[in-house]
């Protein structure tokens, strides 16, 4: 349920067609994505803090009062200062809601005795999430078709978000403080945890594992909102939907084809742990060169307006990163000590959001100088041979220090 409703953001769907409408440039919307990411990451130790303090319920319950705040302000407002102000709040419901409630998660699994089946839960949770943005698309399009307005959907995200606030409320009791309670005193022990932090990292596997988390999950972060104004060129050419409105239009096409997209990630990330059992050894390289190659495909595509292909290749990447998360979720899992997986996570979760800000500043600069399928063929051609380099340089075959 939580997945679910925290995934039923209508704006999710049409959010870079809402900032171009509002005057909003390419370099611009980079400058937001960045803050968001850097807001969050900034946020993630005082949050855990405070998740410490007052319960990871309250903290939880917080993190949803700041996403309906930012939704507020998107509905409420045109100006590029005050979309900054919003991004920064989202950034804040991000940091007090993600690391709490994936630590929920690993608590609930060791307090059933289930820790050992982590990518099969994670897996089945994450399917539930993409059921829900399945969904919202289809919400978000109606609302969209009907209304003839992309800010009334800010409006309605209030709704679902309203109500996931109460569903944390109902968790086990249990469950509000961790189970090992020396992770309240995270902040005291950090400089041994840090210590043991770099030992790990010099292991090849180890940091190549968390290269390869964070740095697909950063591409799609950055680049994955953008498949609307390729759905939009898709739209134009469809000779059913040519009497319609601009907005109706984008409601109705938009809407459907990315419940598709969602139905399929729900089903990679339901079935990713089938594949993780067969090859999780050479898994995240591969997926990882497969998700920049789907993008550097699409952006070629987009270059020749050839927008169903485009399309198909885009949605490549989405399918990409559903079947990578669980299984790198349980991969770290096994690679590193219990003692500093929330270290190592945290180290995970600054690379990514380095990575995030760098491409999303990179990303919107080049789609404005060049256009978007040459920032897209750009960016993922970078990421593919930096991808390359990093796996021979970290190889414990090639390189033994």
């Amino acid at each position: 349920m939580y997945g679910f409703l925290k995934n039923l953001r209508f704006f999710d769907a049409f959010f870079i067609l809402f900032l171009v409408d509002k005057g909003v440039s390419y370099t611009q919307i980079g400058i937001l994505y960045a803050v968001r990411e850097i807001s969050t990451n900034l946020l993630e130790l005082p949050s855990g803090l405070l998740a410490d303090s007052f319960g990871r319920k309250s903290s939880l319950a917080a993190s949803f009062v700041a996403y309906i705040c930012s939704f507020l302000i998107f509905y409420m407002f045109s100006d590029f200062w005050m979309f900054l102000l919003a991004f920064l709040l989202f950034g804040m419901g991000e940091a007090f809601r993600s690391g709490t409630h994936k630590g929920m998660i690993i608590d609930y699994l060791e307090l059933k005795g289930w820790k050992d089946r982590s990518v099969y839960y994670y897996g089945h949770t994450r399917s539930w999430s993409q059921k829900g943005s399945a969904i919202s698309a289809l919400l978000a399009g109606a609302l969209v078709f009907f209304g003839g307005s992309y800010q009334i959907i800010f409006l309605y995200s209030t709704i679902p978000y309203i109500l996931n606030m109460f569903n944390i409320l109902t968790y086990p009791s249990q469950l509000n403080r961790p189970l090992d309670r020396s992770k309240e005193k995270i902040h005291v022990i950090l400089g041994s945890a840090l210590r043991t932090l770099l030992r790990a990292l010099k292991q090849p596997l180890v940091f190549r594992t968390i290269y390869s988390s964070a740095a697909h999950t950063a591409y799609l972060r950055t680049v994955k909102d953008y498949i609307q104004l390729v759905m939009i060129n898709l739209a134009l050419i469809i000779p059913l939907l040519l009497q319609l409105e601009t907005n109706k239009k984008n409601g109705l096409v938009v809407g459907v084809l990315y419940f598709f997209i969602y139905l399929a990630t729900s089903l990679a990330s339901k079935h990713s742990h089938k594949l993780a059992e067969r090859s999780r050894g050479k898994l995240p390289y591969l997926t990882l060169l497969a998700g920049f190659s789907a993008g550097l495909i699409s952006g070629l595509l987009f270059q020749y307006e050839i927008w169903i292909l485009s399309l198909l290749a885009f949605a490549g990447i989405y399918i990409v990163e559903n079947i990578r998360k669980p299984v790198l979720t349980g991969a770290v899992a096994d690679l590193v000590p219990n003692e500093i997986l929330t270290s190592v996570i945290s180290a995970q979760s600054l690379l990514r959001t380095i990575i995030t800000a760098l491409l999303a500043l990179g990303f919107g600069l080049i789609a404005d100088l060049s256009g978007l399928g040459v920032s897209l063929i750009i960016v993922s051609t970078l990421l593919a041979l930096s991808t390359v380099l990093i796996n021979f340089i970290w190889n414990p075959r090639t390189n033994k220090t």
